[in-house]
């Protein structure tokens, strides 16, 4: 098996990098090795894994602790775990890493500073999803795969073998703290720390579950069918709630968070709510107007150009945006006419425009006319 990569070397930051900078990087990261990107692409597929897997410790303060602590060693789900089983660890089998770290460090942000077994929510996933303009205007429903730890279903949470029961510690009474005194030259001091028979836990497992090791948690892959809302705009976040990683002690479940990646499109350009669009159309239709057909999201509609339209002349077709997100209506899509000088005539073409030519005069030309007046009024003329 290959040696991992170092979480930070992965996605791009030193280890000093702020939880911002970790995000930041992650998204770009996710982004650029997304399957939906590279479609059969193995090697792309691997190294998307591996910076979810680099993100899940990095953003999770106490996996992060662990990890800069230990290394990979210390968020292996079966480091610490066990040693019922035939396992070598000095804690004991079926012993949790978190209750390990309570006991030496006093847990991480208060995690134990209450009842142990005291229901817990899980921590946040974070999974992408990439869609096409249309369906972004539109909605539309996609399945999200994505990784996360759910309550293991032989033990179902408990780390006990499956016909056996973890069974409340002795030394703390279940609660995964036990009170210190000592005496010091101000009278007797009371503290707390984490239970060293337990681990902080509350509970002992003498018979660890095979499946999980007698953690109560594993990783698995999972799917999630996701509506995506008419509107949504690059770059937002979708929150499913409870599809994170499994609470302990019951608690409940963290929230999936989607990001939204939208495909540009060939012809339409997003601004705002509105939809613009170039229509490019031929010199005679511009000078004599034409009836033209125009792309919209809905589909294909007629409009009447009218007579003598310049070249980036911009008409509105109402309501032909994208829906407002979360309400009512809809934007609208602007039309920038370009027009287009033809190329490779042949003489009886360049005649017949110099005959066309030679029949118009300054009055034809607005601008043109505009142009010169000044031009004369700036050097006398």
């Amino acid at each position: 098996m290959a040696e991992k990569r170092d979480y930070y070397e992965v996605l791009g930051v030193s280890k000093g990098a702020s939880d911002d900078e970790i995000k930041k990087a992650y998204r770009q990261s996710a982004k650029k090795y997304h399957p939906d990107l590279h479609p059969g692409d193995k090697e792309c597929e691997e190294k998307f894994k591996e910076v979810n897997e680099a993100y899940e410790v990095l953003s999770d303060s106490e996996k992060k602790a662990r990890y800069d602590q230990f290394g990979h060693a210390g968020v292996d789900p079966n480091f610490g775990a066990g040693a019922g089983a035939g396992g070598g660890s000095p804690f004991g089998g079926g012993i949790d890493i978190d209750d390990i770290f309570s006991s030496f460090f006093g847990g991480f942000g208060g995690r134990r500073s209450g009842n142990a077994n005291a229901p817990m929510r899980g921590s946040d996933v974070e999974a992408s999803v990439t869609i096409s303009f249309e369906e972004a205007a539109k909605g539309c429903k996609k399945t999200i795969s994505y990784s996360s730890v759910v309550t293991c279903g032989d033990c179902h949470g408990t780390g006990a073998q499956p016909g056996t029961q973890p069974k409340t510690c002795s030394a703390c009474g279940g609660s995964g703290r036990v009170t210190i005194n000592q005496r010091t030259p101000f009278g007797v001091v009371q503290t707390q720390r984490s239970c060293d028979a337990c681990h902080g836990k509350g509970k002992i497992v003498d018979n660890p579950c095979r499946k999980c090791n007698g953690s109560g948690r594993q990783r698995k892959n999972r799917t999630v069918d996701v509506t995506i809302p008419a509107g949504i705009r690059d770059q937002q976040i979708l929150n499913v709630g409870g599809h994170g990683n499994a609470g302990h002690n019951n608690g409940p479940a963290g929230d999936l968070h989607v990001f939204v990646n939208v495909k540009a499109h060939s012809l339409f350009e997003r601004r705002g709510d509105d939809v613009w669009c170039d229509m490019p159309i031929t010199f005679s239709q511009a000078v004599l107007g034409a009836e033209v057909t125009v792309p919209t999201l809905d589909g294909k509609v007629k409009y009447t150009i009218h007579e003598g339209t310049q070249p980036n002349d911009v008409f509105k077709l109402k309501g032909r945006g994208i829906p407002h997100l979360g309400g009512r209506g809809r934007g609208d899509q602007y039309v920038r006419v370009v027009v287009e000088i033809p190329k490779s005539l042949n003489n009886k073409q360049k005649e017949m425009i110099k005959q066309f030519e030679s029949s118009t005069s300054e009055k034809n030309y607005a601008k043109r006319r505009s142009f010169f007046d000044k031009l004369k009024k700036m050097f006398n003329d």
